[in-house]
């Protein structure tokens, strides 16, 4: 997901005075999340946060069913598959995307990756050049050289898009036979401490298809507001507002939200992450219900943070990835695209080839 709660930690030369009743609230409101993720009950202090949590109540389905609804496996490409949504981008989509392209321009959606960037909990970046320079001289030409080295967690910080190896639902409590993913994968057949054995973002087929922008902060004339949920009728007037007929959208499109949350980063970090405007249930199986690949937004999450409902914490992200293989993009980079009034562009997203990554970071690209 970005994940499951996030907050802001610096890792390197920059830091940021965060009270300690702040890190207390945030620090139980990621223990409740995690709470969520395995079925776990929990303490008074997760429960005053205000970020919700699945709790013991939920984590005992009845037969048959999950805390999520009824069992979402077998996926509609087969119970073998890990690619999820990406099967859509067939070479027709392909060609069909590239008709989108008149002018040639390309615009960045993606941050620049930077010690100083928000992150989630203790998540880090820190990059180093050993040495000075890091190689050399060799030959008789004399050549040096740099090297990087980098210590992160690769696929879950700054810009990133979540693979479908992320996100699950602990149908049983703390049995890892019963901790499910895409296609019904348990946590005991994908689950290594090297790299996940399967639903690793390497199965996820390069993106290059039509985007769509969804400017929330023109409809609402303001930058949305934390904990502010983005509704089918939101997305709806938006839609209106942009001249774009909501049965154009076809399988295999993304779809993108600017809140105007974006304009926060590395400007007031704190701020960025006690939460966010976002993508609420409704909205997000109106997406589902459209087929899309793909969905992302200029926030952390890309859903509401927290939840409307406090007893759930981040159920987008489980009917998006677990569900229905659809994949979410993260901390994007949406202003210049609204400011331009590009509402329909191509998209092209190559994630990063690691082998059993939970995510893959990125330069994605809008080009019209």
């Amino acid at each position: 997901m970005s994940d499951q709660n996030k907050t802001v930690y610096d890792a390197d030369e920059q830091s940021h005075d965060i009270d300690a009743g702040r890190r207390a609230v945030m620090t139980a409101a990621a223990g409740g999340a995690l709470g969520a993720l395995f079925g776990l009950a929990p303490a008074p202090a997760q429960a005053a946060s205000g970020i919700g949590f699945v709790g013991t109540a939920q984590a005992q389905p009845a037969a048959g069913a999950t805390p999520v609804g009824a069992a979402w496996w077998p996926s509609r490409w087969g119970a073998d598959d890990q690619a999820g949504a990406s099967n859509w981008i067939t070479p027709e989509k392909v060609l069909d995307a590239i008709k989108l392209v008149r002018t040639g321009k390309i615009y960045e959606m993606g941050r620049i990756y930077e010690s100083s960037m928000p992150k989630f909990g203790e998540r880090a970046f820190t990059l180093r050049i050993p040495g000075g320079p890091t190689g050399g001289p060799l030959g008789n030409n004399r050549v040096i050289w740099h090297d990087e080295f980098l210590a992160t967690e690769i696929g879950q910080v700054g810009t990133q898009m979540d693979g479908l190896g992320h996100i699950g639902v602990a149908v049983k409590g703390e049995d890892r036979a019963e901790m499910r993913f895409y296609n019904g994968m348990t946590v005991a057949d994908i689950s290594n401490a090297y790299g996940l054995k399967k639903l690793g973002i390497e199965h996820v087929k390069p993106i290059f298809t039509r985007g769509l922008l969804i400017d929330m902060v023109a409809v609402k004339g303001r930058n949305m507001n934390i904990g502010e949920e983005i509704t089918v009728a939101d997305i709806e007037a938006a839609l209106r507002r942009q001249n774009v007929a909501a049965d154009a959208l076809k399988p295999g499109d993304a779809i993108f939200f600017n809140t105007g949350w974006g304009s926060l980063w590395n400007k007031d970090n704190v701020e960025f992450g006690k939460g966010e405007p976002g993508v609420g249930l409704a909205a997000g199986q109106w997406c589902i219900e459209k087929q899309v690949c793909l969905v992302g937004a200029d926030t952390w999450a890309v859903e509401v943070v927290p939840n409307p409902n406090s007893n759930l914490a981040f159920p987008v992200h489980q009917e998006f990835l677990t569900k229905n293989g659809i994949f979410i993009h993260e901390n994007l980079d949406l202003a210049p695209l609204a400011a331009d009034s590009v509402w329909q562009f191509l998209y092209v997203m190559t994630p990063i080839r690691i082998k059993g990554g939970t995510g893959s970071p990125g330069r994605p690209i809008a080009i019209v």
